[in-house]
């Protein structure tokens, strides 16, 4: 029979650390505990679903422009809505 490794045991300790926090996490029941703190609470409102119909150029422009900050197009839509409603 071959002899564990170290690193192996080690990660066998840190396992059994972690199945004993999710013991414990589960055991407990902090809802009241969250409520009393405040937190957890949603910020961010629901956003509404819409549907809009954009021409293809639009898209390509948007999934361009998107793309150079990291972001799709829908996203990059909505920045350009907020940045921009109040000229309107």
């Amino acid at each position: 029979m071959k002899k564990q490794s170290a690193a192996r045991s080690r990660g066998r300790g840190r396992a059994a650390a972690r199945d004993a926090q999710v013991a414990e996490f589960e055991r407990r029941d902090l809802g009241s505990d969250i409520r009393t703190a405040g937190v957890g609470r949603v910020l961010r409102r629901r956003a509404k679903p819409t549907s809009i119909a954009l021409d293809d150029d639009l898209v390509a422009k948007l999934r361009q422009k998107g793309a150079r900050r990291g972001l799709g197009y829908q996203t990059m839509l909505k920045l350009i809505v907020r940045e921009h409603l109040d000229e309107y």
